[in-house]
């Protein structure tokens, strides 16, 4: 996933890296002074704006159902905007059962099997860039935002995503990650760990990320990801493997063996900088049973 889709405008390449002032509010946003930051967010976020919480984190949830749940969101935060209500955001957090997915203008030049046999269901979206893969081990997260009550600015809602993930792998796993000059997503070496995909609608931008965590990445290798033929893609738990071979560090055997764990501890992390760096404040609220016949992901039975 690496383009962004803005409804009635244009289809927007994100391939390049934007360059900040250094006074600007992105090149505030991703200052490596992580504690003073956090300090001056606890002394602010009483002013932060709400934003409905819809966790699913545990659960697979058929990539379809995602779908239409997204758009019936985006649908009512419209009727909201044409009646000058509040518009809170809503963050919903999943993982997916295996399903390949492509973009808008999506090429099948990416594709390592026949269309007519797939291994996995195939389903195109209105989202930007390229093929990619969900299935079990990956968490998704789907921003529905306003950017009226953000910043207006493409560019930037997509390097925040970005600075999401990096703080992330940082802070919760000693992962060292960053961006990559030419293109979206999050990278540790020549290794994508995060993809990037989303469409803006009236500047309500919904679609979103996706995270590595334990998934299998046997799935990858029937597609060429996003469509970057030279590049590899990574998870959370294969590079905290490698570490651990290098290092022959026996306290991360267990971490590194342990999926839920892993689902757990991303899954807490993801919430906890998707809200400081967006500045909301996260309410959880009921599972949208209406909308899915969902399935708790056999891999992780873990509560909150």
């Amino acid at each position: 996933m690496a383009t962004a889709t803005l409804d009635s405008v244009i289809m927007y390449p994100i391939h390049y890296q934007r360059q900040y002032n250094q006074d600007s509010y992105a090149c505030h946003l991703y200052t490596p002074n992580r504690i003073s930051f956090r300090k001056n967010c606890l002394s602010t976020c009483s002013t932060w704006k709400r934003c409905e919480y819809i966790d699913l984190h545990n659960v697979l949830v058929p990539y379809g159902e995602a779908w239409a749940l997204q758009k019936a969101i985006v649908k009512e935060k419209k009727s909201l905007i044409e009646r000058n209500e509040e518009c809170p955001d809503t963050l919903i957090m999943l993982q997916h059962p295996p399903v390949y997915t492509l973009g808008t203008g999506s090429s099948v030049d990416f594709l390592n099997f026949n269309m007519e046999d797939p291994p996995y269901e195939v389903i195109r979206t209105e989202r930007g860039g390229e093929v990619t893969y969900h299935g079990p081990g990956q968490l998704v997260m789907y921003p529905i935002i306003n950017l009226r009550n953000h910043n207006m600015d493409l560019h930037w809602y997509l390097r925040a995503l970005e600075e999401v993930v990096i703080r992330v792998l940082f802070s919760t796993f000693s992962i060292e990650a960053s961006r990559l000059k030419g293109f979206t997503g999050v990278w540790v070496g020549n290794q994508k760990l995060a993809a990037i995909g989303i469409r803006v609608s009236q500047w309500i931008a919904y679609h979103g990320l996706a995270l590595n965590v334990s998934i299998d990445m046997t799935p990858f290798l029937q597609i060429v990801p996003c469509g970057i033929r030279d590049r590899k893609v990574g998870s959370i738990k294969q590079l905290l493997g490698e570490l651990q071979a290098s290092r022959h560090c026996s306290t991360m055997d267990h971490l590194g063996a342990d999926d839920s764990l892993l689902i757990k501890m991303a899954h807490k992390s993801l919430i906890q900088e998707f809200s400081e760096v967006f500045q909301l404040k996260l309410e959880k609220v009921s599972r949208p049973a209406s909308y899915f016949q969902i399935e708790e992901n056999p891999s992780s039975h873990l509560g909150n």
